[in-house]
């Protein structure tokens, strides 16, 4: 019995050691990033796993500056879009990385109309219409932040109050985006919102990956699977038309994968893909990305009913990091969220919130590589 009793102690020991350890191998550390050009504090949070994989995070934003991952053979790379210091986030003209709200892509007309009443935003999009927000969304301004530090995950979670009103929406909107990088070279993106007065909402996250590296040149040879049969025409203006189209015969057909190279000579992307009509109670596949010489891959998983497939192709001479220099078809977004100008098309799925309710969403990105098959 006492031998029995001494395997189950040492048993024990064991498993509690290895959950210390690996706790221990996922750290947060916070330093400074600065000043705002209005004198406001921004801080950098740096999230690793025992994988070497690195997140860097500002609460300018909720940005997520920076995503150091190895590939197949060990060798380690930057794999998003950024810039070198705050003020190249301050000054940037593509959302790179950041939080977007309180609408996501466009609303046509820049107006909407809600309970029997007309409310008029920013026109701050070619064609009259509004863009991720307006003048100051999310992206532009400086969250509140906390560290977290889980068993098997650490991450931050930033907190932003948009008041009644603001950039023309109505409601006192809370919002929270967390980001959790585990042990399973997962990065986890949670966001919740609440209002006291019924509103329009839809975020997302606008990440640019080049999985080869920011500064590798474009994403022609990444391979793309999106699990989506339909997307959305739109105009000249990039407002969908209010058509669900299925992709099936077209250039946006995604479905069995295909090398951006092969496509994007014929089609231009900056299109939602329709994930769901009505939105999945669990994240399910979305996407596959892969990048052969690197074996560098990425899955995404959603809740979402859409997902905004963007290539960068309104992208020209921005100036990043390391003295690179950014340019159309650099990297690839897939942006999670409800379809653009839903307040102004009923057949999309309802971005409404009203007072009381809770809005919550969960996206997860998992990264891996893998080897060629001889």
């Amino acid at each position: 019995m006492k031998s029995i009793m001494l395997k189950l102690i040492l048993l024990l020991t064991l498993c509690w050691s290895q959950s210390f350890l690996q706790a221990a191998d996922l750290k947060v550390t916070k330093k400074s990033y600065g000043r705002t050009a209005a004198g406001e504090k921004v801080h950098e949070y740096t999230l690793t796993n025992e994988n070497d994989i690195t997140v860097k995070l500002i609460n300018y934003g909720a940005t997520l500056t920076s995503l150091v991952t190895p590939d197949r053979d060990g060798k380690l790379a930057d794999i998003v879009l950024g810039y070198d210091d705050l003020q190249g986030y301050e000054n940037d003209p593509i959302f790179s990385g950041c939080v977007v709200g309180r609408f996501a892509n466009r609303i046509s007309n820049a107006s909407f109309e809600l309970e029997g009443k007309k409310y008029e935003l920013a026109a701050n999009f070619e064609g009259g219409h509004h863009l991720h927000g307006g003048e100051v969304g999310f992206n532009a301004r400086v969250w509140d932040a906390k560290v977290i530090k889980q068993e098997n995950a650490v991450g931050v979670a930033f907190t932003l109050i948009s008041v009644d009103g603001e950039e023309g929406y109505p409601g006192r909107l809370v919002v929270r985006m967390k980001y959790l990088l585990n042990a399973n070279d997962d990065l986890i993106m949670d966001y919740y919102a609440t209002t006291d007065k019924t509103t329009h909402i839809n975020l997302t996250q606008h990440s640019y990956y080049n999985l080869a590296g920011h500064d590798s040149g474009d994403v022609h040879k990444h391979f793309v699977r999106l699990y989506c049969d339909q997307y959305l025409p739109v105009d000249e203006h990039g407002v969908p038309t209010g058509e669900i189209k299925s992709v099936a015969g077209t250039d946006f057909d995604f479905r069995e994968g295909a090398r951006i190279s092969k496509k994007v000579g014929e089609g231009r992307y900056d299109h939602n893909y329709v994930l769901s009509m009505t939105r999945p109670e669990t994240p399910q596949l979305l996407a596959r990305v892969s990048e052969g010489s690197t074996g560098r891959g990425m899955a995404v998983r959603t809740d979402q009913p859409g997902v905004q497939f963007y290539t960068s192709i309104h992208m020209k001479e921005v100036a990043g990091r390391d003295g690179a220099v950014y340019n159309t078809n650099q990297a690839l977004c897939l942006e999670t969220q409800h379809f653009p100008d839903t307040p102004n098309k009923p057949n999309f799925p309802s971005t409404i919130l009203e007072a009381g309710e809770v809005f919550r969403s969960r996206t997860i990105h998992h990264f891996y590589t893998w080897k060629p098959k001889q």
